[in-house]
């Protein structure tokens, strides 16, 4: 059998063809900053030209032979009207000039704010896309890192970079081109350097390449350091561990330093070679030129011509290095920004759609097997049921899966055996916002949004009006609370809500949850930071929302959950008991002493 054949491995693409096939909708912006730019440096090339020009007839004026000059070729012979011409031409030069540079410094700006918006948007609605599975070996300040950090990278290239090496090509085009016009003999001496500085450029491009993705790398990972220590300073008091913490903040900081540094001691030594290289030149123009002036072989104007030339063909050079270090620094945040907008997302949206008027809220899962991937298997060929209109209620122990049941039911994962489906339709084929508008969650990881209480209660109906908003309040037992608040449901809750106790923030949870009126609601531990007082304020007000929706309620207190239609137990990733509170009770199995537990019925024979 012959040996199958090789296949070559897939093309890598520059970062730099990534950009510019990204930006394919404002290619026309880019040819036109490109054009602006371009005229720009041709234009202020000119200025030389016209001192070459002047020395000609100031030279010619000197020897008497006004027709010798370059003006008086173009048939102006008198000295006076070759002066005003030469004038005139300056201040056309100039103000063109300036018009370009205003040109090209507006369209290359606003490119770079629209190029801005357009990667933060696109990156940021794309991670919003990605399941869960994504974040879990991700920390938020790394992602912070590519959405903010490396946009604004590529911002500060695209604002003066692109028009710098724009502008160090023509320069090297243009001053080549009239170095051979005027004396092809000087003009090699004067491009000689031009090979080696490319190569060199080319040569310090892919050694600064992996220390600028180290660079970006790093600050990812100490951004991500402190986005977790400011979002957990609470524990950090609590623990004492200030130092602790500062030493590792420190440490990741001084990890950023070197690696900055690494590519600043690479990148500095640029443009003093590039000098030396370039000195060459312009050491051989000015020789070689002085010469052929002196020996009558080139007008002492194209000579003055040569040596300004070289000047402005010098400056530009000796600035590649630092140009090279913000292209090198934006094309590592290119390739992450790029990266991520390219990362398939592992659960994408089916094509049917179930309009929320629609759904009755029957949930089965059939034959269910779902692990983490940093773990074993949670469930094992699970089999459960939501009837329409009931309640029903999961227990077990810490662990069981029962998080992970509503985890499956709102697609933030899907199984990797059986299937989920509601009123009989596959998950994965549903259109995603049909399935979770249908589904109202209240979870026991309350998170609250920086703002005022109202806008956290009506984020699921932005739409509602105050009345709407204060009645689903009242149902969850916050309307009293939120009265005795400063400004009432004006009043800001902070960043995650850590003006409110948890209780108020679980309250508002279950407003939000109201307000939304899904046709199937689920409640994780939704009680479990308030009071007994509390508690069953909120259960009454929950029996009265549940009645003719389906409703999932995971609890550990038992006593939330005796009213129930129908209670599972989980044990192990499948079901060990099924039935009402009653019948589990009176069976003596798991849930019956878990009763005894909560209820102190049991009687601890421990020593």
């Amino acid at each position: 059998m012959a040996a199958p054949t090789p296949t070559s491995a897939p093309r890598v693409r520059s970062p730099l063809a990534r950009l510019f096939g990204y930006s394919a909708d404002h290619r026309g912006r880019v040819w036109l900053a490109s054009i602006a730019s371009v005229l720009n440096k041709v234009l202020d090339l000119a200025p030389p030209l016209l001192i070459g020009a002047a020395v000609d007839l100031v030279t010619a004026s000197v020897q008497g032979d006004l027709s010798s000059s370059a003006i008086a070729q173009l048939g102006y012979p008198e000295p006076a009207t070759q002066i005003w011409i030469l004038g005139g031409l300056t201040v056309l030069i100039w103000v063109l000039e300036s018009l370009t540079e205003y040109a090209e410094k507006v369209w290359w700006r606003q490119l770079a704010q629209d190029l801005q918006h357009d990667f933060r948007l696109d990156a940021y609605g794309h991670v919003q896309g990605l399941e869960l599975e994504f974040f879990e070996d991700r920390s938020t300040g790394g992602l912070m890192s590519v959405l903010n950090d490396d946009v604004n990278q590529l911002e500060r290239f695209l604002n003066g970079g692109a028009n710098d090496l724009l502008q160090v090509v023509t320069t090297v085009v243009t001053v080549g081109g009239i170095f051979f016009w005027i004396d092809p003999g000087v003009a090699w001496m004067a491009m000689l350097p031009m090979p080696f500085i490319l190569w060199g450029s080319v040569i310090y491009q892919r050694k600064l390449a992996p220390r600028y993705a180290e660079v970006r790398d790093t600050v990812g990972a100490l951004n991500g350091d402190l986005a977790g220590n400011l979002g957990g300073i609470a524990t950090i008091k609590s623990f004492t561990s200030e130092e602790r913490e500062l030493d590792r903040v420190r440490q990741r900081s001084l990890e950023y330093s070197r690696a900055n540094a690494r590519a600043i001691v690479l990148s500095s030594a640029f443009s003093p070679l590039i000098r030396m290289v370039v000195l060459v030149g312009f050491t051989a123009t000015m020789i070689a030129g002085g010469l052929a002036a002196i020996r009558g072989d080139i007008a002492p104007g194209s000579y003055a011509v040569m040596v300004f030339l070289t000047q402005r063909l010098l400056w530009p050079l000796t600035r590649l290095g630092e140009t090279f270090d913000l292209y090198q620094r934006a094309m590592a945040s290119t390739t992450r920004l790029l990266d991520l907008i390219d990362t398939p997302a592992g659960i994408v949206s089916g094509p049917e759609r179930l309009p929320r008027d629609e759904v009755r809220g029957h949930v089965r899962f059939e034959g269910v097997d779902f692990g983490y991937s940093s773990g074993p298997p949670v469930f094992k060929g699970l089999e459960l049921e939501l009837r329409p209109g009931e309640t029903t209620a999961i227990v077990g122990a810490t662990g069981g899966g029962k998080s992970t049941l509503i985890k499956l039911l709102l697609r933030f994962y899907q199984p990797q055996g059986g299937r989920v489906t509601l009123d009989g339709h596959d998950l994965r084929e549903l259109d995603l916002r049909d399935l979770r508008d249908a589904v109202g969650l209240v979870s026991q990881d309350v998170f609250v949004f920086h703002g005022s209480v109202a806008e956290n209660i009506a984020y699921g109906r932005p739409d509602a009006s105050a009345d709407q908003l204060r009645r689903a309040a009242e149902v969850a037992e916050a309307d009293e609370f939120v009265g005795r608040l400063a400004e009432g449901y004006d009043t800001v809750v902070g960043e995650r809500g850590q003006k409110l106790s948890g209780g108020q923030r679980q309250r508002l949870s279950i407003a939000r949850a109201v307000l939304k009126d899904p046709p199937i609601l689920v409640l994780d531990e939704a009680t479990s930071a308030v009071d007994n007082e509390t508690e069953a304020a909120i259960q009454r007000s929950l029996e009265r929302v549940s009645r003719g929706r389906t409703t999932l309620v995971i609890a550990h207190r038992l006593s939330t959950i005796r009213h129930a239609d129908r209670i599972y137990v989980l044990e192990h990733g499948r079901v060990a008991e099924v039935g009402r509170h009653e019948e589990l009770v009176e069976a003596g199995g798991s849930y019956a002493n878990l009763w005894k537990v909560q209820t102190g019925a049991a009687v601890s024979h421990a020593v």
